[in-house]
């Protein structure tokens, strides 16, 4: 969920550089954005706002999400890595791979600079 259309659409494509793929209403509330970016790898990641609705915002809980983790080659975590700096939105890097912020709604997410199947440099399978 986003609170803000144009506020996600900055943050996604121009500071992490997941183009905006599709934004279309959402065919179950009316006046609702539903909106996708690619984030590589044939994958999109798709967001809602819900204009009028009274939703809490995003909040970890017990049970609930605990962040999104996108590999991403090493260029894109570098300049995302600076691009955030430069915004001043607080970041934190474990094991020089892995850099960890949350969005302008508060989810956590994690860039890591890992390929695909693997973690910390172990195969997965």
């Amino acid at each position: 969920m986003c609170s803000d259309v144009e506020r996600t659409i900055r943050f996604y494509q121009e500071l992490l550089g997941f183009p905006l793929v599709e934004i279309f209403e959402n065919r179950d509330y009316k006046g609702s954005t539903h909106l996708f970016f690619d984030i590589g790898h044939d994958n999109t990641l798709a967001f809602f706002d819900f204009p009028g609705l009274g939703l809490e915002p995003y909040a970890e809980v017990l049970g609930g999400l605990h962040h999104v983790a996108i590999s991403v080659a090493r260029p894109v975590w570098d300049a995302a890595r600076e691009k955030l700096e430069d915004a001043g939105v607080p970041i934190h890097i474990d094991s020089e791979v892995s850099l960890y912020f949350a969005d302008p709604d508060g989810v956590r997410l994690e860039l890591i600079a890992e390929d695909l199947g693997s973690l910390y440099g172990t195969p997965l399978h």
